[in-house]
């Protein structure tokens, strides 16, 4: 999920294999009585990551699936079209997440995981690995810390930290906000970081379920950045932006 990236790393074909058979093997250790089966699919006019557009402002189209056990533990698979910089070919991405989430007391929830970003369609290595974790307050109200040591897939250190509240309006009809800073170690090699901060405010209606059918959202997010996205990642892929998008959960 990176918007420029001028990498000169050659690409590790079995990356992407080994994420693979890491999620399969993962969801193989549960026993079939004691695995759920999650996924979504969404269509959104601009695909948003951190702030800044991974598809140049274009549509984009996802989809994802999660295995779950009664542990607490699960693996998940999601995948999306993007569109980076001309030299790096790129024009999908995997992301591969195997973690544990659950209630550590009442009304907090952790979830702390390990995410690798796949680029298969790419011409030099942009794939990179990220440990991550949040923290539940209450379902509404949360805050994330992702860490890595190859941010943005450069051989760099990169610390990412989000807070978010949810604010429900109806049983419908619901707002959230989030506020984030990112870290970023002299990615340039300018001597300088590359640190920036972003936020987002959405509007999110749910539409009726079916007994039996998947849960239909549209969302409204408008997002920003600071001017230091602008200067790392380029006007035409950070600064404020308006995304669309309506998602089916099941």
């Amino acid at each position: 999920m990176l918007s420029q990236k001028f990498s000169g790393r050659r690409v590790a074909p079995m990356a992407l294999a080994a994420a693979c058979a890491g999620v399969l093997s993962f969801s193989a250790a549960f026993r079939a009585d004691a695995v759920a089966v999650s996924g979504s699919a969404a269509l959104t006019t601009d695909y948003v990551w951190r702030g800044t557009t991974q598809t140049q402002g274009d549509p984009a189209v996802q989809a994802g699936f999660k295995i779950a056990g009664d542990s607490g533990f699960y693996g998940s698979v999601w995948g999306s079209n993007v569109e980076f910089a001309p030299e790096t070919h790129a024009s999908s991405e995997f992301d591969f997440t195997v973690g544990w989430s659950g209630n550590v007391a009442e009304d907090w929830a952790l979830d702390v995981n390990v995410l690798h970003y796949a680029y298969p369609s790419t011409t030099t290595d942009l794939n990179w690995t990220e440990l991550n974790g949040t923290v539940t307050w209450k379902s509404n109200y949360w805050a994330s810390l992702g860490v890595s040591n190859e941010a943005l897939g450069y051989d760099e250190s990169g610390v990412y930290g989000l807070v978010g509240a949810r604010l429900p309006v109806n049983d419908r009809l619901r707002f959230e906000a989030t506020l984030a800073h990112y870290a970023l170690k002299d990615l340039n090699g300018d001597r300088r970081d590359d640190d920036y901060t972003h936020g987002s405010l959405s509007a999110i209606w749910a539409f009726a379920k079916a007994d039996s059918g998947p849960l239909i959202e549209a969302r409204l997010t408008a997002h920003g950045t600071d001017s230091k996205a602008k200067d790392f990642f380029g006007d035409k892929y950070a600064g404020s932006r308006i995304e669309a998008a309506l998602q089916a959960s099941f």
